[in-house]
């Protein structure tokens, strides 16, 4: 998707690739890494548009503050869908675009 998909505002879903010794209950695709002393897995995690920049970047926003700098066409976000939006709505409703900036990248 090009920047233009996007608004401010919009509910995505950014799948976050991760590595640790024990992996959470909301991990999935999860596999054992190296040697296999640690695994790697995807998190999905809920973000809001918080600004759509001319050079096809996309600042989201977290539930705890964070701003993420990404390309819109990062094969790892994308909208959420009509029924992700109504399971995980308070997820996506705990984020307050107004909160102090700490940035993250």
């Amino acid at each position: 998707m090009t920047a233009q998909s996007y608004q401010r505002n919009d509910w995505v879903i950014y799948r976050k690739q991760k590595s640790s010794v024990s992996p959470g209950p909301r991990a999935s695709d999860v596999h054992a890494a190296g040697k296999g002393n640690t695994y790697r897995y995807v998190v999905e995690k809920y973000w809001v548009v918080e600004e759509v920049a001319s050079d096809n970047k996309l600042k989201l926003c977290t539930r705890r503050g964070k701003r993420h700098l990404v390309d819109a066409d990062d094969p790892s976000l994308r909208k959420a869908r009509w029924w992700e939006r109504m399971l995980y709505r308070g997820r996506f409703e705990a984020i307050d675009l107004s909160s102090p900036v700490a940035q993250e990248d």
